[in-house]
């Protein structure tokens, strides 16, 4: 067990200490695992995993390829164009990240999942549960494989090359969660989304106080707190 040292109190000499038992692992199934280096090893999501509250394992999809070529793709039944990954290959690696870390969920980024929302993000950062992401890629997968798969997922009404931006995504909404990745511990409480996956957060300010005649709300600099907590309620509104 480890000590995360996270935040100085307003006490002299007072620090608030966070402990943790393991980290939180992370299990990212692609062929292309160097993609994710700039992501993970920068900003919070290195941080967490500096401080020991996650980790980072990638599993190349390609090492379970079968054949003297090691194929992990093949063309579909029933015609049409591209590649489906197949699912020898698939399965296999699943069941490697699973001796790995046994109870974890395996997840899978498809047009065919749920929309991802900011709940799923809370919920899986509680339950502080490994994740196994399998990242697809080509025209798809052979449907066989969500046997294997505890829940699928979709980011958007849209197409991409393939799975491993969405992980990238759900990993950086989750591990930023995580207790002491932010640092403070009411950071994530008023943020878009967090409450309801509906209503957008208020807009903020910072110095200067005008920018080329784009003035701070006066509200904001008038040091009455009830006032601002009534602005920032009004300001506050779903998404359409």
């Amino acid at each position: 067990m480890g000590a995360l040292c996270d935040k100085t109190t307003s006490t002299p000499g007072v620090v608030l200490v966070f402990w943790y038992n393991t980290a939180m692992k992370l299990q990212i199934i692609t062929l292309f695992p160097e993609m994710f280096k700039g992501v993970l090893g920068n900003s919070m999501l290195w941080k967490a995993q500096d401080r020991e509250i996650v980790s980072y394992e990638f599993i190349n999809l390609r090492d379970f390829g079968l054949g003297p070529r090691k194929q992990v793709d093949d063309t579909p039944y029933g015609g049409g164009d591209g590649m489906l990954l197949k699912p020898e290959p698939v399965v296999a690696a699943i069941e490697q990240a699973k001796q790995n870390d046994p109870d974890a969920r395996v997840l899978l980024p498809t047009p065919r999942g749920k929309t991802y929302k900011q709940s799923d993000a809370k919920r899986l950062a509680a339950g502080q549960q490994g994740l196994i992401i399998v990242c697809p890629r080509y025209e798809g997968y052979d449907e066989r494989i969500t046997e294997w798969v505890d829940e699928s997922f979709s980011i958007g009404n849209y197409v991409l090359t393939g799975g491993e931006l969405p992980a990238m995504i759900v990993i950086d909404s989750v591990v930023r969660l995580l207790p002491g990745v932010l640092g403070g511990e009411t950071s994530t409480e008023i943020e878009s989304f967090q409450a309801d996956d509906q209503t957008i957060e208020f807009p903020q300010y910072t110095r200067p106080e005008d920018f080329r005649g784009h003035k701070v709300p006066r509200v904001l600099l008038s040091g009455h707190h009830a006032e601002i907590q009534a602005w920032r309620a009004k300001k506050q509104k779903p998404l359409n």
